[in-house]
């Protein structure tokens, strides 16, 4: 069904992408306080307590950054507190390999439909013949993680740490205890590996790829990281902060379409309806949504939904996808209609 010479020419498609713009800084920052100001007492939601080092996390830590794909960083409140990326890593580190392997190749060896079940599901694998469907889920994460390019574990981590940090413009680090936290915790995902090596699904040793997927995992960032991280892929793979180019525009829609479908887990169809963009959520609190071509907002607030969503996060999304003209869907007839 799906043939990629149905599509435009490179050239005629880089061509053809609507891009918009942001509102003035000074009504950005406002908006931005604003969301913070309505949502900050907000004590619905429970702190992760699966992962020990999680459950000692301040429920009351809220933070907003949004970073326009010109560079500009507005933030509020808890911005530049660290906190560790958790599932968030998945969507750049999806970018990473598919950069380096290329788009048919990624949707063959992991997927990207979402699976309607809960992110670290076994069920999603066995009614599926042992494919993880999508890249957001743990199973497909850890799929991922088996395609990173190195002959050695070192030399896989290398180049995943070199490439989050690339995004995000700063060099990252990993937060040991938290390390220490989920390897001492993820015999979960020690089973998923398994299961997926069972069906011929991951090609490396199930062990080693958990230890470089809980690795990331535990790489500390702060808002205004995943509003940059977020603002790399708004604009085309070049990192507003830096100039760099890390990936391809093709990446970046590619990377962009897996996160509508499967972003915020089985809530992503309520997700798309109401804030209307790609999105990644992490259990430690951390969000960031992307609007192509005008920028992304980072949020860190560690309450949590049944799903793994940060309560606060998502109701700041939710107003400023609205207030600043971030939803991919929402038009607006030519002017005297």
């Amino acid at each position: 069904m799906h043939n990629d010479e149905d599509a435009a020419p490179a050239g005629v498609q880089d061509a053809a992408v609507s891009t918009g713009s942001l509102p003035a800084p000074a009504d950005i920052q406002g908006l931005l306080a604003e969301a913070h100001e309505r949502y900050r007492e907000d004590r619905r939601g429970a702190v992760a307590d699966y992962i020990p080092a999680l459950a000692a996390a301040d429920p009351d830590l809220f933070g907003l950054s949004l970073g326009g794909v010109d560079g500009a960083v507005h933030s509020v409140g808890d911005a530049a507190v660290e906190f560790s990326l958790q599932s968030i890593s998945k969507a750049f580190l999806f970018a990473l390999v598919d950069s380096e392997l290329g788009h048919e190749t990624v949707r063959r060896a992991v997927g990207v439909n979402n699976t309607g079940l809960p992110f670290d599901s076994v069920m999603a694998i066995e009614l599926n013949a042992g494919r993880p469907m999508n890249a957001m889920v743990n199973a497909g994460a850890i799929a991922t993680t088996g395609l990173v390019p190195g002959g050695t574990a070192d030399e896989r981590w290398e180049f995943i740490i070199g490439g989050l940090s690339s995004f995000a413009g700063r060099d990252l680090d990993v937060d040991a205890e938290v390390y220490r936290s989920e390897t001492a915790s993820n015999g979960r995902n020690i089973s998923i590996a398994g299961l997926l090596r069972s069906y011929g699904t991951l090609a490396a040793d199930p062990r080693e790829t958990v230890d470089l997927y809980t690795r990331q995992c535990s790489v500390n960032v702060t808002a205004e990281d995943l509003a940059i991280m977020g603002a790399t892929l708004a604009r085309g793979g070049v990192n507003p902060r830096t100039g760099q180019r890390l990936v391809e525009p093709s990446v970046c829609r590619d990377t962009l379409a897996a996160l509508a479908a499967s972003g915020l887990y089985e809530r992503s169809g309520d997700w798309l309806y109401e804030i209307g963009m790609p999105g990644k959520s992490g259990v430690s609190g951390g969000l960031v949504t992307i609007s192509p071509g005008k920028g992304a907002l980072g949020s860190f607030s560690p309450p949590l939904d049944p799903a793994g969503n940060s309560v606060r996060g998502q109701r700041a999304a939710h107003f400023l996808s609205s207030a600043l003209g971030l939803n991919l869907f929402a038009s607006r007839p030519p002017a005297g209609r």
